[in-house]
């Protein structure tokens, strides 16, 4: 006990501070409890139905489950994208994280596909209007995070990127818009407009910080140094494949399963055209393109690929 008692008086004094202060807080803090600490009853309280059908609950809990997950991903590249350069090791174990998050995700999609009242879904649904799960900023920040903004654009519009561009610039070349924007007639949809306004700044900034530090530029420092594994390849690969593919296709399942499909089907609450949107055949976006095969990469989103 004494030689703990030494090793508090020692933290705090390092700090500055005077440990007896810190001591007697002891004898007024309160017990932590599970609720507090997970903020239960908080958590609990976040859902607010716009409708009456019982199944928007379903919707909504599914979606803020989706978006803690996806804070899961991005606490783990926060990591690997920031201060020295990680080891083989310590890369290769966060991103078999990053991989088992993405593959929650994927295999948690049955929640939405096989969990909701059809009926009742294509009747809340007119009630979110202009919102859309493509206003996930969380989703863009992981890309960002990820990979170079050029992989973001697809390869169709690539030779529109010019050197002289600003980043600003560029985004209005990245993949996503063409959910909502009709580049014929310049107009952008209200879902866009609205996605853009409160988070387009914030994009720009994360992809100015990542031009040197994004997760595939820090593998390929790692690999030039000669420090890569065949393990790390892999998850590298598995993780890639599981964000773009695996996972924009059972999302694209459930969207068949509630919109239709050919000439049935139904626009998306954001007005996207979806089923060309969410296919990764059309996006071809890829985070780490060194890693695959030009077949590969020629064929992605339309076969299964090993990783």
């Amino acid at each position: 006990m004494q030689a703990l008692i030494e090793q508090i008086e020692h933290k705090y004094q390092s700090l500055g501070q005077d440990p007896e202060t810190y001591l007697k807080g002891l004898l007024h803090t309160r017990p932590l409890t599970y609720w507090d600490y997970i903020q239960v009853d908080t958590l609990l309280s976040l859902q607010h139905p716009r409708t009456h059908f019982p199944d928007e609950m379903v919707f909504i809990v599914y979606h803020q489950v989706t978006e803690l997950l996806l804070k899961l991903v991005r606490h783990e590249l926060d990591q690997l994208t920031s201060g020295p350069l990680a080891a083989a090791e310590i890369f290769e174990e966060k991103t078999q994280r990053l991989v088992r998050y993405t593959r929650l995700l994927s295999m948690s999609f049955s929640i939405m596909n096989q969990g909701m009242s059809r009926e009742e879904y294509n009747q809340f649904r007119l009630a979110l209007a202009p919102a859309s799960g493509f206003q996930s900023a969380q989703f863009r920040y992981i890309e960002l995070q990820c990979t170079p903004l050029e992989h973001l654009i697809p390869p169709s519009r690539r030779a529109e990127a010019r050197p002289d561009m600003t980043l600003r610039e560029k985004f209005q070349l990245v993949y996503w818009q063409d959910a909502g924007y009709d580049r014929a007639t310049g107009v952008k949809s209200l879902t866009l407009q609205q996605f853009e306004d409160h988070y387009l700044a914030s994009f720009v900034e994360l992809a100015r910080r990542m031009e040197r530090d994004n997760l595939y530029l820090r593998y390929l420092a790692l690999a030039q140094q000669g420090k890569d594994t065949d393990a790390l390849r892999s998850a590298l690969r598995l993780f890639d494949y599981t964000f773009n593919v695996s996972w924009p296709l059972v999302h694209l399942q459930t969207a068949h399963t509630y919109l239709g499909s050919g000439h049935e089907q139904t626009a998306a609450t954001g007005g996207s055209h979806w089923e060309k949107y969410l296919h990764p055949k059309y996006q071809k976006r890829i985070f780490f393109p060194a890693l695959w095969s030009e077949e590969e990469r020629a064929r992605w989103g339309e076969i299964e690929v090993s990783a």
